[in-house]
């Protein structure tokens, strides 16, 4: 049952690959959105499907699909972005932000992993690596859970990082807080050394090769005892965000693999950086072989996240909008 399952499932997300494949453009659009809002559904539903055992030619349509993904998320934040920087009180409208609830319940999550790992001390300066043109995830953190946090934000995209400081720089305070950084963070060396905590976005490395150069890059200059957030995905999951594995991690010590089944879609891995020599496992060695760094593993692999019993955090975070000037 659970093979035919999973085959029913690989054959609806390829029709609807072979949908979004046709459309013109990947613009916010009545058929964009109603195709991508049935992907999605389709994905979310716990499956135990494993996409690195698929055949070459889903895998193929898998690496696709996750870029035009990719493509789309950024043309919606895109879009939306310039809708709120058009009103006189931006941050007071972000639930116009179709997925606005995900991001709370995300981030809540991801504040909470963080609370267990790394003590009652809130990190002094935090960096988000690939926060894009409407920084949700950073506005809610700083705005709910990190409110003495300084949050530096880094995409490559000089439109995205204009856009985002736009909707930010709408609340002095906010803004006294949030910096923005145009950069490719593989250019980024020493400053990560003054970052608590680093969060990795689902969408910075778009196959595994890139997001393990930018993970290991960050494992070479992070700081020694300094936290690693990565947003990977599990399951069906998978067909929309790349998959970061516990073993991927090197140089890090796993201290939680969290993944929702509700509508949260990114699973959350947090990880401690070691304190050892970190070279980079995509340069070559002297020998001509790969430098492998070891991965400490004491992670607890949890899968399910309910967030009724904070619901109060995410109440209060709508009541903190009203007052936001």
């Amino acid at each position: 049952m659970g093979c035919k399952n999973s085959q029913n499932l690989v054959q609806k997300i390829c029709e609807l690959y072979d949908e979004i494949s046709r459309l013109e453009d990947l613009k916010p659009s009545k058929d964009v959105n109603m195709l991508f809002t049935q992907l999605v559904h389709t994905c979310i539903p716990p499956n135990p499907i494993d996409v690195s055992k698929l055949c070459s030619k889903i895998q193929d349509m898998r690496s696709n699909l996750i870029r035009l993904c990719g493509e789309a998320e950024g043309l919606l934040e895109s879009h939306y972005s310039n809708i709120l920087g058009s009103l006189p009180d931006p941050l007071q409208n972000l639930s116009l932000f179709p997925y606005f609830n995900n991001y709370l319940k995300l981030s809540l999550l991801e504040f909470d992993l963080l609370s267990r790992h790394c003590g009652v001390a809130p990190p002094r300066r935090l960096a988000f690596v690939g926060s894009g043109p409407l920084p949700l995830s950073s506005i809610v953190l700083a705005t709910c859970h990190l409110t003495a946090t300084d949050f530096h934000n880094y995409d490559i995209d000089p439109a995205a990082s204009s856009m985002a400081a736009r909707l930010v720089g709408s609340d002095p305070g906010l803004a006294r807080r949030m910096f923005f950084h145009t950069a490719d963070i593989m250019g980024v060396t020493c400053e990560f050394k003054d970052y608590d905590v680093v969060f990795l976005a689902a969408l910075v490395g778009m196959d595994k090769e890139e997001k393990g150069r930018a993970i290991d890059h960050l494992a070479k200059y992070m700081a020694p005892g300094s936290v690693l957030v990565v947003r990977s995905a599990h399951g069906a999951r998978a067909f929309l965000y790349p998959v970061v594995e516990p073993r991927d991690l090197r140089g890090f010590e796993v201290l939680t693999v969290y993944h929702p089944t509700d509508d949260v879609v990114n699973s959350v891995i947090v990880a401690r950086k070691m304190s050892l020599p970190v070279f980079n496992s995509y340069d070559q060695g002297a020998a001509g072989s790969a430098v492998v760094l070891p991965t400490k593993c004491s992670c607890a692999e949890i899968h399910a996240f309910n967030p009724l019993n904070k619901l109060s955090m995410i109440e209060e975070f709508s009541l903190d909008q009203e007052q936001l000037s």
